[in-house]
């Protein structure tokens, strides 16, 4: 996998867009917590050394979602901590588990605020959907996030200088479970293990009850496969892309 990209915000130019078309996701929860137990914060488990660790970072898009809470048990149960990319109308249908995500050592970056196709969108557009994305992240967990992955990966480097002027490095994968399409359990996991690789960057979905259903037997496979799961800074090694760049580079 090569090196990211640095793109000046002065390459932010008149582009010509290609029409695509988007999904959206919506759902509410609530729950009152005591406020000491709330207030009271999880002991985080030691940092992982990916550079002796045979390390991959799991990565969830779109939530936080109705299945989220059940995702967020089974990685508590085996010590697991993962890279949350949040919707930000999301975020604020449910905050109660965004906080629960930060409260447990998961590391939490943008994926804009309503889920649209980025390389669609004009200048103020663009800006608005990074900045909401980035706002409503901030308001609940009160920690700015750095990364941000545009919906469906789309991304040009008009994107990339208007999220970088917004502080945000923007961050895709190097393997996708692709289980918003096979939905089934069984077939997530066998995908997921077939393109494991060391210091690999895997998308996954919290929206997808297979997905969720599926991770106590992939992290159990992992783990037989001499895996550590990590978050994304974890995985490299806190050398994230700076604001403006892009991991992979194309």
């Amino acid at each position: 996998m090569s090196g990211w990209v640095r793109v000046g915000v002065a390459a932010v130019a008149m582009s010509a867009l290609v029409p695509l078309g988007p999904p959206a996701e919506a759902s509410a929860a609530a729950g009152a917590a005591k406020p000491a137990q709330q207030a009271k914060p999880i002991k985080q488990a030691k940092p992982v050394n990916c550079s002796r660790a045979k390390c991959i970072a799991l990565t969830f898009d779109d939530g936080p979602g109705p299945h989220t809470a059940r995702l967020l048990d089974t990685l508590k149960k085996n010590g697991v901590r993962v890279t949350f990319f949040l919707v930000g109308e999301q975020v604020e249908r449910r905050p109660s588990v965004v906080r629960r995500m930060a409260r447990e050592g998961h590391e939490i970056a943008n994926h804009t605020y309503s889920h649209p196709r980025l390389t669609e969108l004009g200048v103020d557009e663009i800006v608005s959907e990074i900045k909401r994305g980035k706002a409503a992240i901030r308001k609940v967990t009160k920690r700015q996030p750095e990364m941000l992955r545009p919906p469906y990966g789309l991304t040009d480097e008009r994107v990339e200088a208007l999220a970088g002027a917004q502080g945000q490095a923007v961050m895709l994968w190097s393997s996708s479970s692709r289980d918003w399409e096979l939905r089934r359990s069984d077939l997530i996991v066998k995908r997921a293990l077939k393109l494991a690789r060391r210091d690999g960057i895997m998308l996954l979905h919290d929206i997808v009850p297979g997905t969720v259903r599926a991770m106590p037997k992939l992290l159990k496979e992992l783990r037989k496969r001499g895996y550590t799961v990590v978050t994304v800074s974890e995985a490299r090694r806190g050398k994230l892309p700076g604001p403006g760049e892009r991991w992979p580079a194309r």
